[in-house]
């Protein structure tokens, strides 16, 4: 499996994470295309995965509000029809419906969405650990 890990970083939170990821599927066997800004993508990474996983922070007032950053550029990211999809979210307090939203973004773009996880700030490198390996036990076999 190829995974292109696509993230919005504001502090870096986001951006460590989606790092974290690639070196937790690179080291269960899979190969990682790009990992790359939402606002500079590197197509061929993209085009070349089996599956394109975004993240982003969440922003919102406290435990109100909350919502995943750059969703509308997350909806307008290019067609991705035959790939399979993932979500992850970055959060200090409260994701919300963060997930709920970047998966419906994601179904929008004609991925197959698998699910996601919200990964709390303070607990990166635990949470990416666990999403990594969600993703390579839930991961459906393709032909």
């Amino acid at each position: 499996m190829k995974a292109a890990i696509l993230y919005s970083s504001l502090t870096g939170n986001t951006r460590l994470a989606g790092e974290l990821i690639a070196g937790n599927l690179t080291q269960e066997g899979w190969g990682v295309t790009t990992v790359c800004p939402i606002n500079d993508l590197e197509m061929r990474g993209i085009q070349e995965a089996d599956m394109v996983i975004v993240g982003t922070w969440v922003h919102g007032l406290f435990v109100v509000g909350q919502a995943p950053w750059n969703l509308g550029a997350i909806a307008n990211l290019p067609p991705m029809r035959g790939k399979l999809s993932a979500a992850f979210c970055t959060f200090a307090l409260n994701p919300g419906k963060s997930l709920d939203k970047l998966d419906k973004a994601l179904t929008g773009l004609g991925t197959e969405n698998i699910g996601g996880l919200a990964l709390h700030r303070a607990k990166l490198e635990e949470h990416a650990e666990e999403f990594a390996a969600r993703l390579v036990a839930n991961t459906p076999v393709r032909a």
